[in-house]
């Protein structure tokens, strides 16, 4: 696949060519992308119903923002297990597995009496959408036709309408009880969990076992490290975003659904259409450090603008985070020298972290503050993240921008859960 010096894919590259065929796909195919779709809509399905449910558990806003903690904290930890376990299973027993655990705790969060209860059953959600999503793509380029590009497109398509509907969903569901989101997200799995059973046959098993400490390993990568470690600044902002903002718009679900949907839509359209084409044109460093920059000043417009800002500001926030999560993935993916899905395991276990952290500390920092405090945060960890890319621009540099774009459809590894 020819790529641009920038990091961008060239004129003519077979990307336009698996557009073309990204609907002929095969049932396999389409079970395990819709699937995906209904794994990323659990990110920012609790957002609009958060107040909902601190008020029908009793809880305060730092209690329910655990309902992000404890779930990437299990995400960034089953980072490290993943690839152990599909290496020795496959990938269709891995997906099979992640969505019967994903249907288990989501069902159980919906019949949850305390908040502890909840945030207990977040956190095996989970390890099963870890699972699901970090096997999910190698899945769809393994079972794809039309080629690897094709099976990119639908499958980061498919994480832009998770990303979009998962608030929409919420809310609709959530107007009438809180509860409902969850049991709606188990019954869907649940039909995903039969499709995949039904249509996706077991893929061949990779040639080389992956152990539980090759992601660690590979964090010796200074440009991998210096990925993670930006990508980590860059987190905590990206979900004080997405965890403590519905909590300062405090609005009614179906009103915080269509503005976290609206910032979904934003999100997809900048990963999948306008970060490619920004990172042929200006380089993919100058596009995240620039990226990080505008971030850091949306989100302290957000904690300090009116009522009104902070809705335009919230739906904004998505066109940066898509451009980021992006070039994030291909840095990942493209700068160090090791299998892609163990750098991919490294990366992703550096930054989820700060996903884990972000729902946990702003509360509490409204708490010991104000409520602009938090935000004024969100953008000082923007702004390091940008700092790192800066600092580390030749450690980021060396055949980062050449190769990534290569190696994001060579090798199927995960993007989002990734991202």
């Amino acid at each position: 696949m020819n790529s641009s010096s920038t990091g961008g894919l060239a004129e003519g590259d077979t990307l336009d060519a698996g557009a073309g065929s990204l609907l002929r796909q095969p049932m396999a195919v389409w079970a395990t992308a819709g699937a995906s779709v209904v794994a990323f809509m659990g990110i920012g399905l609790v957002d609009p119903i958060l107040p909902s449910i601190a008020k029908g558990l009793d809880a305060t806003a730092g209690q329910v923002s655990l309902l992000f903690t404890s779930y990437f904290l299990i995400t960034a930890i089953a980072m490290l297990v993943t690839g152990f376990v599909s290496s020795r299973v496959g990938g269709r027993r891995t997906l099979l597995l992640g969505l019967a655990l994903v249907v288990v705790f989501a069902a159980l969060s919906g019949t949850s009496g305390s908040v502890g209860e909840l945030v207990g059953f977040r956190a095996g959600w989970g390890l099963g959408n870890a699972l699901f999503v970090s096997t999910a793509l190698a899945v769809i380029v393994g079972a794809a036709a039309g080629g690897s590009a094709a099976a990119i497109l639908l499958y980061e398509s498919a994480l832009g309408l998770g990303m979009a509907c998962g608030p929409l969903l919420g809310a609709l569901l959530g107007d009438a009880s809180w509860r409902y989101p969850f049991f709606g997200t188990a019954f869907l799995m649940a039909i995903g969990f039969l499709c995949i059973t039904a249509f996706l046959k077991e893929q061949p098993k990779p040639a080389r076992k992956t152990g539980l400490l090759d992601p660690i390993k590979a964090l010796g990568h200074g440009g991998l490290a210096s990925a993670a470690a930006s990508s980590f600044f860059y987190n905590y902002t990206f979900f004080t975003v997405l965890a403590f903002t519905p909590f300062v718009l405090n609005m009614t679900p179906y009103k915080s659904g269509a503005v976290f949907f609206a910032w979904g839509v934003l999100l997809a359209v900048f990963s999948v259409v306008v970060a490619p084409r920004m990172q042929a044109r200006f380089g993919s460093l100058k596009v995240l450090g620039g990226s990080l920059v505008l971030l850091a000043a949306d989100v302290l417009v957000l904690g300090y603008g009116s009522h009104t800002t902070a809705i335009v500001c919230t739906i904004l926030s998505g066109a940066f985070i898509g451009v980021n999560n992006t070039v994030y993935t291909e840095l990942a993916l493209g700068v160090s020298d090791a299998p892609r899905p163990v750098a991919s395991a490294g990366y992703n276990f550096v930054r989820w972290f700060a996903a884990a952290a972000a729902p946990y500390f702003a509360p509490k920092i409204e708490e010991w503050t104000d409520i602009h405090i938090p935000f004024v945060v969100a953008a000082v960890t923007a702004l390091l993240g940008a700092l790192v890319v800066v600092v580390r621009r030749s450690a980021l540099t060396d055949e980062a921008e050449e190769l990534a774009p290569r190696h994001a459809t060579e090798d199927g590894v995960t993007v989002f859960a990734n991202s």
